[in-house]
């Protein structure tokens, strides 16, 4: 029967269709199974081997150690000193020529501790500043993660549609041949005319590229999703088809409400505006004294020792070398021809654009959250009339071969139900990417749900 053999499958799905098949070039790689990789591994692989988002991880790794460094500034700060003071003599006097030596030999040995008490220290500017930079840092690896995720989900998606439309390009070029032979028989049998042939083999012809651009396109689609998953380009991967398995979109207000509390710009923008405020504090700070500390307990003396005789007083006898002595001194700026107060208005015009920044980006998550919403429920609309549209078509193909075998219709007709159902199936599959692809758009505002 015509319908049959025009809508079953084929019995071997490897099998190429009549012709010279085209053969691609490919990248060697190893001889294994193939891994089988599922959306959650492609999104894994693919952070381990993009370079901008590794870049983005780095700075906030960075962010942490300065944070952690501006916390210990706060801190005194603890060295040990040993020095020794070779003095060159005059012949005259046991201290030698430079006075503020009180002998030839000198030797110091300190611990040594310095403490600065400036407003911004005892304010913890710094500090504070530092852990509104880590945060930032910390969004950003958050803003560029759901980023890289939309272009894997497109990527890994785009390489199953290739493959359906692969199939879909397989089976049409494997029935056009077979109409075109039933065509020929029927023919040969005077119950068509011979331009039902002619037009079956210019079908056939055409499916054949079609298979052909096909095998092109799911190629290249797997060297795509390769670049994201292999630091080696390795195309030894099958990915899961979950095309049809996407999860539901849930109701406005949920989203609306997470995008509000988890959506990483608005905290970049958020954090960046603390910063700013962060620096204008320090640089008003400036403008008043600081005090620094430094305490030294040790020895300094003429002999590395903790009792000894001093050169110029020998007369006293040995004499305890074990101190301490403190500093302590307070800085007041008074003149720095207007240093401060640039410094100043810097960090306010800063302070500024940071809080325009920040209602711009509040603004933008509205926007985009209303647009990604809608762009949802559209693809998901197109995704549900296209599934149908496409069994409509498999049902009105198998229709029309059996009506051109019972004489009721043209040859021109079932080469249409042939072109519209290879069409359906192609737009059913991109709309379930769209949908996949508008999900993971909305989870860059939100975060997975």
């Amino acid at each position: 029967m015509l319908a049959a053999a025009l809508t079953a499958p084929p019995a071997d799905a490897q099998v190429a269709p009549a012709g010279p098949p085209i053969q691609l070039v490919q990248p060697v790689g190893p001889a294994a199974p193939p891994a089988v990789v599922t959306l959650k591994d492609a999104l894994e692989r693919a952070k381990q081997n993009d370079a901008q988002f590794q870049t983005v991880a780095t700075d906030a790794q960075v962010a942490a150690g300065d944070r952690a460094q501006a916390k210990a500034s706060r801190l005194p700060s603890v060295g040990f000193l040993t020095q020794y003071l070779g003095t060159q003599g005059n012949g005259t006097t046991p201290n030698g020529r430079f006075v503020t030596n009180d002998g030839v030999h000198v030797y110091r040995s300190w611990l040594a501790v310095h403490q600065d008490l400036s407003p911004n220290t005892l304010a913890g500017t710094g500090h504070q500043r530092a852990q509104a930079a880590e945060a930032v840092a910390k969004a950003k690896v958050e803003v560029a993660e759901r980023g890289l995720a939309v272009t894997v989900t497109r990527t890994f998606y785009a390489l199953i549609t290739a493959q359906r439309r692969y199939a879909t390009a397989q089976l049409a070029a494997q029935q056009s041949a077979r109409f075109l032979d039933y065509s020929q028989q029927q023919e040969r049998l005077g119950q068509v005319a011979h331009s039902d042939v002619i037009k079956a083999q210019i079908q056939m012809l055409q499916q054949r590229q079609a298979f052909q651009e096909a095998t092109l396109a799911i190629e290249s689609a797997r060297l795509d999703l390769a670049v994201l998953l292999s630091p080696t380009l390795d195309e030894n991967f099958t990915v899961v088809d979950d095309l049809d398995q996407a999860p539901a979109l849930p109701p406005f207000p949920e989203v609306q409400m997470r995008a509000e509390r988890e959506n990483p710009d608005l905290r970049v923008a958020n954090q960046t505006l603390r910063m700013a405020n962060l620096d204008v504090r320090a640089a008003k700070n400036g403008f008043l004294p600081t005090l620094a500390f430094d305490g030294v307990y040790g020895i300094e003396a003429n002999a590395f020792a903790l009792n000894s005789v001093a050169a110029a007083f020998p007369e006293k006898g040995p004499l305890p070398n074990l101190g301490y002595f403190i500093t302590g001194s307070l800085s007041i700026p008074i003149w720095d021809w207007g240093s401060l107060r640039s410094k100043l208005g810097q960090a306010e015009a800063k302070q500024r654009q940071s809080s325009l920044e920040l209602t711009q980006a509040q603004r933008q998550l509205v926007k985009n959250l209303y647009a990604s919403y809608n762009e949802a429920l559209a693809a998901r609309s197109a995704a549900d009339d296209l599934r149908q549209a496409a069994d409509l078509s498999d049902e009105s193909l198998r229709l029309m071969a059996l009506r051109y075998q019972a004489g009721e219709s043209t040859v021109l007709e079932v080469v249409d139900a042939q072109n519209t159902m290879v069409q359906s199936r192609a737009a059913y599959a991109d709309a379930l990417v769209r949908y996949r692809v508008a999900l993971a758009t909305i989870q860059t505002l939100t975060g997975s749900f």
